[in-house]
């Protein structure tokens, strides 16, 4: 099989790349840029472009298919030459399934934890020595690349973002797999240039629900009234099975599932509410309860969820990638219920389209009102690159709902400011899908004056 992605450098796309080269296809690849780690992953396999750009001489009628990646725009010349040879053009989603459709597939879906969710049934199935494939959405410990495709794996395990599948397939990704088992942990609105509306975006996991193949199985948090009130009305044919928290204790900062009291290395309300949408999708592939705990006691977590970058006797410091409201006040409360004792200084980077948007960040009200000393800042090249106007500090305060709000737009200043508080008995929470401006979060981790 004859392979070119187009935008070969995405997260996804690299590693779909990587996997069908592992598999024995033969993989080509064009991009305008490619960043790390994708630059580094690529270069390993050989996969690499020589020259960076598009050309339409890399589309040959020899192709079996080209795989188009959202970075791309419609006027590709590349998409143009392969559209123009009737070549089959797939969406990395859609070629997923493609690889997928005689498999059991499991799909994650949800407005936030499916990467926790998917990881720790990764970790499960791994821990027994398993035989299966996957599609996460973060790079986790023990796992070389972030899709695995095989023809032996008799089941799939995938994160199905709710995002489009690429510029000429405007569905959401989690459409296009037609799970055997799904799962939706829960409905908070994001992707507003895309669901201007609450109901517009509610409406997309409606839609996932109806593709749950007929008789399988839809695992849903019913505590969140939405998306309980949605399944309700839902009329596919499938077995609705509702989670919610489990029992647990909390000991000297450690929780404990009950009733065998299983340490955890996880904590907070929404990982617990995780853990148990993984327990049972890993019950209908065939794993006890008691072996699921035996497993799970060992997950740290994902990367960037709630990853420890420093701990001593009085400070911890978390990065997490939380950066939609519902997320945000979700981790702050974790962190917070967790140590008790101790002060909360929570730092969000709006970095998103959405958080971005001056309407939806009204959605932050009262988000961080847990913090101690709450800090929200915004890298002044994000609004240039994103050709948006900037937010004053008042807008933000307002937004926020928090009068004593810390506002910054430059990294120093961040960083300054970080430096000189005083982190005795205070755990530190930085928040963002970005990287606060390139600032070397571990180096201040170590730095913080305790």
């Amino acid at each position: 099989m004859r392979i070119h992605f187009i935008a070969i450098g995405g997260s996804a796309m690299h590693n779909l790349a990587i996997a069908l080269h592992k598999k024995g296809y033969q993989v080509s690849g064009s991009d305008d840029v490619i960043a790390e780690p994708s630059y580094s992953r690529l270069a390993r396999y050989n996969l690499l472009p020589t020259t960076f750009g598009w050309n339409e001489q890399n589309i040959t009628p020899d192709l079996d298919a080209v795989i188009l990646g959202m970075h791309a725009f419609v006027d590709n010349p590349e998409l143009l030459k392969a559209q123009e040879l009737g070549l089959k053009i797939y969406s990395y989603p859609e070629y997923i399934y493609e690889q997928s459709k005689d498999k059991l597939r499991v799909v994650i879906g949800g407005s936030h934890g499916k990467t926790t969710i998917t990881s720790m049934i990764l970790h499960v199935l791994h821990y027994y020595n398993r035989d299966f494939d996957y599609l996460v959405g973060a790079q986790l410990e023990g796992f070389d690349t972030m899709v695995k495709l095989t023809a032996s794996a008799p089941v799939i395990i995938i994160e199905g973002d709710e995002y489009l599948a690429s510029p000429i397939d405007r569905r959401p990704k989690f459409h296009l797999y037609k799970a055997n088992i799904g799962v939706i942990s829960g409905i908070a609105w994001d992707h507003i240039n895309v669901f201007p509306t609450f109901e517009s975006y509610t409406q997309q996991f409606g839609i996932f629900i109806d593709t749950v193949a007929a008789n399988g199985k839809l695992i849903y948090c019913e505590t969140d009234a939405v998306l309980s009130d949605l399944v309700k009305s839902a009329t596919a044919p499938v077995d609705k099975i509702p989670y919610s928290i489990p029992p647990h204790q909390l000991q000297d900062g450690i929780t404990y599932l009950l009733p065998e009291k299983t340490p955890l290395q996880i904590f907070g309300d929404h990982n617990l509410m995780n853990l148990n949408a993984a327990k049972l999708v890993c019950k209908e592939l065939g794993i006890s309860a008691q072996e699921f705990n035996e497993a799970i006691s060992s997950f740290k977590g994902a990367a960037k969820r709630l990853e420890l970058l420093r701990s001593d006797n009085q400070t911890n410091v978390y990065k997490d990638f939380a950066h939609s409201p519902s997320k945000v006040k979700a981790t702050i409360e974790a962190v917070k219920s967790q140590f008790k004792g101790r002060k909360l200084v929570a730092c969000i980077e709006l970095h998103t389209f959405s958080s971005l948007n001056k309407n939806f960040l009204l959605q932050y009200e009262s988000t961080m009102d847990m913090a101690d000393v709450a800090i929200v800042y915004i890298n002044a090249d994000t609004f240039l690159q994103k050709k948006i106007s900037p937010f004053s500090n008042l807008e933000v305060e307002k937004a926020f709902k928090n009068p004593k709000l810390h506002f910054f737009n430059n990294t120093l200043q961040l960083e300054k400011y970080l430096l000189a508080l005083n982190f005795n008995n205070t755990n530190l929470l930085l928040m963002s899908s970005g990287n606060f401006g390139g600032l070397d979060l571990g180096k201040l981790a170590r730095e913080l004056n305790t």
